[in-house]
């Protein structure tokens, strides 16, 4: 599955019978930085590996479909979940045979350090080769899952009570968050509970919320000092923090933040928000684009940021330049003849076609510009006829073809997003998109209502499906009179839609519903 990646690699490994070791990791990752820094100080570690290994090192942001897949090896070699960093050991053919996370430099418990566990595999490639092959072909025959049979269960609307009673038992009671230490925002599920709070105005769901947010902010996980959020908090009162800083992160809690003041008026959300971007925006490179510290520029992380400018935009004017601005430039250097890329060498996955098609979608709500909805459609007719696969999703087109999961990580599940694309698309220009949407639901609607936080942007994809987008019709200059109310309005799903109309027509995704002659009165009919 490496063939492709560096045949100058393999063909040595293969020359010179050495075994493959494959080291994945992530520069936000501590245990990673901490596993290369102990093996470069060791002199001794470091000769090991150039006599007796060919080592390939991936960056795990830069090539997630290798990571994802490697998991996959990882999981079944282990029978649990795998961290970073991921190293994987492999034969000259590729034969995955041994797989661990972390690996100290010395022996802990039932463990080898890791300089003896290199002389041990380095002696068993010439010892016992043919024990290592066979092990990996074993792994390799179940590295894709088996066809299940699916267990379909009705979606219905009383998810929101699930969601309430699990969010409550999960619930930090002193510092919100969701779990023990280490902390990590889980902007997914906080986004999940606004819209159960805008659907059923249930302040207990909102105090929720905003006990984690008030929380969060009271310096360690929030740099007070410079603005922007750390990679997770390393206690559980928030005043410690693994002191990281990514683009996605501070992307996706400034909009957090922003739509928690648009539904409070509480300002400090708001200087928050601003503060995050401002701090973001000191740390643009000369593409006009965002990466911090010695991140990769990624398209879809830029696709974040965008969003998260367009929302301040609707509040504070530069935001919206700088928006547009960064929109440009991500479009001009990373979707070339057709062709979106997901770093400046790598072709996208479906993560990079989603948050960007999702992009769109909001440039065409702050600005109703044609062009982008045009786009946000052709993004969507793509990622149907190469990522969807019978309600499945893959997650690449490349040798590492391996089904994206419904589960978020350090982005939103792909499928989610892929969702929320294909619902707007639906509702803004022909409703058999939403097929789509149905199909995928229904394959994960078990899981779904039985444990909806488990995958909270999907989940929300539920709740979308089930009440409806509202589209507000109109010809172009009464909707852009308005188009900073829309986000200020009580119901989280509602576009925007260039019309012929001197009134304000109400839709939802398949009828008319009610016209008005005023946008306040549009307002109070949606509040009611």
């Amino acid at each position: 599955m490496l063939k492709n990646l560096n045949n100058e690699t393999l063909e040595k490994a293969q020359k010179e019978n050495k075994t493959i070791y494959l080291k994945i990791s992530s520069k936000a990752s501590y245990w990673s930085k901490k596993m290369a820094q102990e093996s470069s100080d060791n002199q001794s570690v470091s000769e090991l590996l150039k006599e007796r290994f060919v080592v390939v090192n991936i960056d795990k942001d830069e090539r997630p479909d290798i990571e994802r897949y490697y998991q996959r090896v990882y999981l079944l070699m282990n029978r649990q979940a795998g961290g970073l960093p991921l190293n994987i050991f492999l034969t000259p053919n590729l034969e995955p045979f041994y797989a661990d996370s972390y690996i100290a430099p010395t022996a802990v418990k039932q463990q080898l350090g890791f300089e003896e566990l290199l002389r041990v595999i380095s002696k068993k490639q010439i010892t016992d080769y043919e024990t290592l092959a066979q092990k990996g072909q074993e792994v390799l025959e179940f590295i894709h899952p088996k066809e299940e049979q699916i267990q379909a269960t009705k979606l219905n609307i009383n998810i929101t009570k699930t969601i309430h009673l699990q969010s409550k038992e999960l619930l930090d009671k002193n510092y919100g968050g969701f779990t023990k230490a280490p902390k990590f925002h889980n902007a997914t599920l906080l986004e999940l509970l606004l819209d159960v709070y805008e659907l059923e105005k249930d302040t207990t769901i909102l105090e929720m919320v905003l006990l984690t947010l008030d929380n969060m902010t009271k310096g360690g996980f929030y740099d007070t000092q410079h603005g922007g959020f750390y990679t997770y908090a390393t206690n559980e009162a928030w005043t410690e923090a693994y002191e990281v800083k990514t683009t996605y992160d501070n992307a996706t809690l400034a909009s957090l933040y922003l739509r928690a003041y648009q539904l409070t008026n509480n300002k400090t959300y708001k200087t928050i928000a601003f503060k995050t971007l401002d701090f973001m925006i000191t740390q643009q490179d000369n593409s006009k684009l965002f990466s911090l510290n010695d991140e990769k520029i990624i398209s879809s992380w830029n696709a974040l940021m965008v969003r998260a400018l367009f929302k301040a935009g609707s509040i504070d004017k530069q935001y919206h330049i700088k928006a547009l601005e960064t929109l440009e430039a991500l479009l001009s250097n990373f979707y070339l003849n057709g062709m979106l890329y997901h770093t400046k060498d790598i072709k996208a996955f479906l993560e990079d076609y989603t948050q960007l098609g999702e992009t769109l979608i909001v440039a065409y709500q702050h600005t109703l510009d044609e062009s982008f909805l045009i786009m946000a459609t052709q993004f969507s007719n793509l990622i149907i006829e190469h990522y969807y696969q019978q309600a499945q999703w893959i997650f690449s087109t490349n040798e590492f073809k391996i089904r994206e999961n419904i589960h978020d990580g350090i982005l939103p599940s792909a499928i989610a997003s892929a969702l929320s694309l294909l619902l707007s698309i639906s509702s803004l220009v022909d409703i058999n998109y939403k097929k789509f949407v149905f199909k995928t639901l229904e394959l994960h609607s078990f899981n779904l209502m039985r444990q909806p936080l488990s995958s909270p942007k999907l989940t929300q994809m539920v709740l979308r499906y089930l009440k409806d987008d509202i589209i507000v019709k109109s010809n172009e200059d009464l909707l852009k009179e308005n188009i900073d109310k829309r986000e200020t309005i009580g119901y989280p799903y509602i576009l925007f839609k260039n019309s012929e109309s001197q009134l304000f027509e109400l839709w939802n995704s398949h009828s008319s519903l009610k016209q008005e002659n005023s946008f306040d009165k549009v307002i109070s009919h949606l509040e009611s």
